[in-house]
């Protein structure tokens, strides 16, 4: 792995600008910025073949801390750093890495496992520990990927900027953002604050041709911005993540005069389709090598190994295909994709993947909950308890066990959840809302 990142990551230029978090970083700079990372990680132990997680915000000490573990033949998890502490205590306790760093910590984990496949990255889908969401991927895996945004005529390459608006924890802003851009020659910003003025005032600091990339969200707070600063250098904006609201594009491009292109991935495989243009919408084109099959309404890709350590749900990957659980169309002439949602309980809030599932789990769990159920209704979370306890209890109760963006925007308590004829608590929203509406009338 040590040749693989010196390889495609870290050659090139030495003067040629890499990075821009919080400080601009060239390549000679961020070369000797990981070596000196790789020899402090040695020094606590680790070593090829040993076992890491990354709890860090994005930032160049992530940046650094990752490429060193990496050359030095390490097996890295990535952790999103807006984990309470019991989010991060049970992936620990699922993935058992031999440290953990934090911001300005190593800390070595006594029930720590070295590596026992050949897989470099390890990512959890969703921010769940269960069966089936701890994805792992070999550094052929990455690179393939890697060839996928540089065969793509729209993305950015050298010369250019991308400024990310994504997590480097996610797919999208770690291959797409910050492995694309070290490996092809362009800047990778990350600006200081994520607002409308902040995220304008990154495309706004340097002439070069530059591109968002985000999430939906992110598109639609600019779109909605009154009299954004002129931003010649903005050559696009591409979001991914989830659906994006029909109104979105046309409003973008209306605001700053360049199109919102869409892509869409997993996790399990990184980007699968894309419509970079805008002219598509909403389908999106294969990249390079995906082969798609749409079976029961459900897409499917090919894909010759499970991407999940340990037990595989036959329900995810099976047979050399990978189970998208995407309701989705397919032209079998064009070969064009249109996404139409999912077939489970995963659902985006933000660009981030939440499992309604854990969330109702938990909620369930909690002191004097008797029953719960949780939906998803107008992008947000909704969720509904008979409970011997108050509703304001349960959203402290709730904001210690669940990242924020997981927390449900409305949480309504019920003498009784209502059911079917047959006994099964209801799920639909709207008889969700009926029965709080006869409960709570406004």
């Amino acid at each position: 792995m040590a040749g693989w990142v010196d390889h495609y990551l870290l050659s090139g230029d030495p003067a040629e600008p890499c990075l821009h978090l919080g400080e601009p970083v060239n390549r000679h700079h961020l070369r000797r910025l990981v070596d000196d990372r790789r020899q402090q990680l040695a020094a606590v132990g680790l070593t090829a073949g040993g076992t890491v997680a990354l709890r860090l915000p994005p930032s160049l000490d992530y940046v650094t801390t990752l490429l060193a573990a990496w050359r030095l033949g390490a097996q890295v998890a990535l952790l999103d750093h807006r984990l309470t502490l019991a989010e991060t205590e049970r992936a620990l306790h699922r993935l058992r890495p031999q440290y953990l760093i934090g911001p300005e910590s190593v800390e070595p984990l006594t029930d720590g496992q070295p590596a026992t496949s050949a897989h470099v990255l390890v990512q959890l889908s969703s921010g769940s520990t269960g069966p089936s969401k701890v994805i792992a991927r070999t550094s052929a895996d990455l690179v393939r990927e890697l060839d996928c945004y540089r065969q793509l005529a729209h993305y950015p390459g050298r010369g250019e900027r991308i400024v990310l608006l994504a997590s480097m924890v996610h797919v999208l802003g770690l291959v797409g953002g910050l492995l694309h851009s070290l490996r092809s020659g362009l800047e990778l910003v990350v600006p200081q604050r994520l607002t409308p003025p902040g995220i304008l005032a990154a495309v706004r600091a340097a002439e070069v041709p530059t591109t968002l990339l985000g999430v939906p969200f992110y598109a639609e707070l600019l779109a909605r911005m009154a009299q954004p600063p002129p931003t010649p250098q903005l050559v696009r904006m591409i979001v991914a993540g989830e659906l994006v609201r029909p109104s979105v594009p046309a409003a973008f491009a209306a605001r700053y005069g360049v199109p919102l292109g869409t892509m869409y991935g997993m996790t399990e495989i990184g980007v699968i389709a894309t419509d970079l243009t805008g002219e598509l919408y909403p389908s999106v084109r294969p990249v390079a090598g995906m082969r798609a099959e749409l079976i029961d309404g459900e897409l499917h890709l090919a894909q010759p190994e499970s991407p999940y350590l340990g037990l595989t749900d036959p329900g995810r990957w099976s047979d050399g295909l990978l189970h998208t659980r995407d309701a989705a169309d397919l032209d079998r002439t064009t070969g064009l994709i249109t996404v139409r949602g999912r077939q489970d309980s995963q659902v985006s809030i933000g660009g981030l993947k939440v499992d309604l599932t854990e969330v109702e789990q938990t909620l369930a769990a909690l002191p004097g909950v008797r029953e719960a159920v949780v939906a998803f209704a107008d992008g947000a979370i909704e969720a509904y308890a008979a409970a011997d306890t108050t509703a304001e209890l349960l959203r402290a109760e709730l904001a210690g066990q669940l990242a924020g963006y997981k927390l449900p925007r409305r949480l309504t308590l019920l003498p009784a959840l209502p059911r079917t004829a047959t006994g099964k608590v209801l799920r639909d929203a709207q008889a969700l809302r009926a029965a709080a509406a006869a409960v709570h009338p406004s």
